[in-house]
């Protein structure tokens, strides 16, 4: 019996130790996520920028969704802000012979993209969500150029540039993104844009993050 009673007491311990550790692993894994510790989060370091020196004959340059209906002082002035150093990269892109494809967004078309930033006759726009490789002939322009490597700027950040600069690296181009030549709604969606695009799994090592002025054709 004084057995029996010390083998029942033993187990009662282990339980009770048991249930202790899985509460005590409970608090420190699962009781918080990230909207628990919002507050608490740091900002990362800002990534470098880098000097880039392009193959004007394996570089394309895209320009998303620079069109009244998404490019406005109203909804984001950052773009319009953004315009003429928008416009410096597109002239020296040409000046270059590098081939040039725009997109339009929120129901735009070909003759709302602002001024200074506006196609050539022989300039292709295509009309997508996001993702401007989706439903359009981008891929086979590219392709017909023999691109490798595309810059990408426009609006928005944490849209059209994010999507469509994901795709393109996930399709084996490296992509140049001039952190001054893309913008958003606000600061945040630019700055967390930015730091995904070169820490993405994958996506990451094919991104160079660059200013207008340092990128040369």
């Amino acid at each position: 019996m004084i057995y029996a009673g010390r083998l029942l007491w033993a187990r009662t311990v282990v339980v009770a130790a048991a249930s202790v550790g899985c509460a005590v692993f409970a608090a420190s894994t699962g009781a918080q996520s990230i909207i628990d510790e919002w507050s608490t989060v740091k900002t990362p370091p800002a990534p470098s920028l880098a000097n880039v020196t392009l193959d004007r004959k394996t570089t394309a340059l895209l320009l998303l969704d620079l069109n009244e209906q998404t490019c406005n002082q109203e909804r984001r002035p950052r773009c319009i802000a953004s315009i003429p150093r928008v416009k410096k990269l597109l002239t020296n892109a040409r000046e270059a012979g590098v081939p040039v494809a725009f997109s339009v967004g929120g129901g735009g078309k070909a003759s709302d993209i602002k001024q200074g930033a506006h196609p050539n006759k022989d300039e292709p726009v295509v009309s997508s969500g996001l993702d401007k490789f989706v439903g359009t002939d981008l891929e086979s322009f590219l392709k017909q150029h023999g691109v490798k490597t595309v810059v990408v700027a426009g609006v928005a950040a944490n849209g059209a540039v994010l999507y469509t600069v994901t795709t393109a690296a996930e399709r084996g181009m490296r992509v140049v993104v001039p952190v001054d030549g893309i913008s958003a709604d606000a600061l945040y969606p630019e700055q967390y844009t930015t730091w995904h695009l070169v820490n993405a799994p994958r996506i990451g090592t094919s991104v160079t993050l660059t200013r207008i002025d340092d990128v040369k054709f």
